[in-house]
């Protein structure tokens, strides 16, 4: 016990344990950063640099690379390092068919589940959602947009569909697709949350499911439209 109670900032003795538990905080800073535009597609990602930052050694660095590596989300390339993988629309549509059946589920069992302040936090997403567009706000949109689905997930109570959702959502993230030219265009806002949490609040399954699946249709039929199979990039943000 008396070990327990020595070790620095409520972590568990032993270097092992401290080094895994530092592989998994830089993952999730780097995640962060690439999900929310800090790193762009292309961008080297430096393992001194980022081992300085935190100084520590270059081993978690390299740990927390991998892991975003087996996520699709960054390139190890042989002496050349890291850098932030450039996905192709192909590659994104993919994702977002297998997300559409996952939050399909997810709608399917959270219908009838959503509690009054469940309700409000989607209601209030919504509303942040059409402020941040009307604005231009590209990034702060693609940010609501994504909390509002995980309350969705969430709600469903099925934490197993929740974990896999968790795995794709870096790569589906919202804020790789509005970027593209001419997806989400400053000032042009349509609401496609609302009729959403409509069909929740029914209690209804089948009506939930057909909102998801005409949310994530009109998606997709943006993300055809807005061209050919460029690499996505962040000028927008």
């Amino acid at each position: 016990m008396a070990q327990r109670t020595e070790a620095a900032d409520g972590e568990l003795p032993g270097q092992p344990v401290r080094h895994y538990m530092l592989g998994d905080q830089i993952k999730d800073r780097l995640l962060t950063l690439i999900m929310e535009g800090g790193l762009a597609p292309g961008e080297r990602i430096v393992e001194t640099q980022i081992a300085r930052e935190f100084g520590i050694s270059q081993g978690p660095v390299r740990e927390a690379l991998r892991d975003l590596a087996a996520l699709g989300l960054v390139e190890l390339q042989p002496y050349r390092g890291a850098r932030v993988r450039k996905p192709t629309r192909s590659e994104h549509l993919e994702v977002m068919r297998v997300r559409t059946e996952l939050e399909v589920l997810a709608a399917r069992e959270a219908a009838g589940r959503i509690s009054a302040e469940v309700a409000e936090t989607l209601r209030r997403l919504s509303r942040e959602m059409a402020e941040a567009s009307r604005a231009g706000n590209v990034h702060d949109h693609a940010l609501k947009n994504t909390e509002f689905h995980a309350t969705i997930i969430h709600a469903s109570g099925n934490r197993t569909l929740e974990r896999v959702w968790m795995m794709l959502q870096p790569f589906a993230q919202t804020y790789l697709t509005v970027t593209v030219a001419g997806l989400n265009p400053a000032g042009h806002y349509v609401d496609l949350h609302g009729p959403i949490l409509e069909a929740l609040l029914s209690g209804d399954p089948s009506l939930a499911e057909e909102a998801i699946r005409e949310h994530l249709r009109v998606n997709e039929e943006m993300v055809r439209s807005a061209g050919g199979d460029e690499v996505y990039s962040r000028e927008a943000g």
